[in-house]
């Protein structure tokens, strides 16, 4: 059975988390301008779950924050860098937090397939409901949603199954786990480079300026050749979990 730790308690799997971010995520994604993705790891510790085999390799990772929220749409963040800001502000100002944001859930390629993704999202609960947090927001990133880049994300969230599941999997996993969807966050993170840099990231040729389909992206990417520049904007989908005490 997997056991699962926090950094602050095994701080030693910080490589390993390196490693599945790179195995997990297209490569463009690792080059965002998250400016604060690093407090996770520093001041938020404490909150990023680590869901290991018994032979202490890593096999899945929860990166969350807690945070203040007043339960309204206008009050989401904008973007994850946001997200991670507000959490410092109230660490910074010694606020009790009411919310927690689950900002990445990642599973080993080699573990895929085994329900791992829903019980790293269980202990997110579990650790939000050990904080006294009675809600647990994420903005989720659609697993299938690359594979239909040309539509909106607020199309394909409505997208359903015979029954009423939604079609995406890890829209899916959520709504299993009673989340409610909230809204589009339409530029959760940004992607910036040169278009030498995004020839490398994917692979592919950028010979004149336009939007392209690039693997792994959820919706094209524009590159301006005159500006020598390539951008990216990340759509996620924000739910809502409630948390029982």
């Amino acid at each position: 059975m997997p056991v699962t730790f926090t950094l602050a308690e095994r701080p030693d799997l910080e490589p390993q988390i390196d490693q599945l971010s790179a195995a997990a995520w297209p490569v463009f994604l690792l080059h965002s301008t998250n400016r604060q993705w690093h407090l996770l790891f520093e001041m938020f510790a404490p909150y990023q779950l680590l869901m290991c085999d018994p032979d202490g390799t890593l096999i899945a990772v929860g990166h969350t924050v807690p945070f203040l929220w007043d339960n309204t749409l206008a009050d989401l963040p904008a973007t994850i860098d946001d997200i991670i800001s507000r959490a410092e502000r109230a660490y910074q100002n010694a606020q009790a937090p009411n919310t927690f944001c689950a900002l990445a859930a990642m599973v080993s390629p080699q573990r895929r397939g085994q329900n791992l993704s829903r019980a790293v999202l269980l202990e997110m609960k579990a650790l939000a409901r050990r904080q006294a947090c009675r809600t647990l927001i994420a903005p989720v990133r659609p697993t299938l949603k690359s594979q239909y880049p040309l539509t909106p994300l607020d199309h394909y969230v409505e997208w359903r199954l015979p029954g009423g599941a939604p079609f995406d999997p890890w829209l899916r996993v959520h709504w299993r786990l009673g989340a409610l969807p909230l809204q589009v966050a339409p530029n959760a993170m940004t992607v910036e480079g040169t278009i030498q840099e995004w020839e490398q990231w994917t692979g592919m040729a950028f010979p004149e300026s336009g939007a392209y389909v690039v693997p792994g992206a959820l919706q094209p990417v524009v590159m301006d050749c005159e500006q020598d520049c390539g951008r990216y904007e990340e759509p996620n989908f924000w739910m809502r979990h409630p948390v029982e005490p």
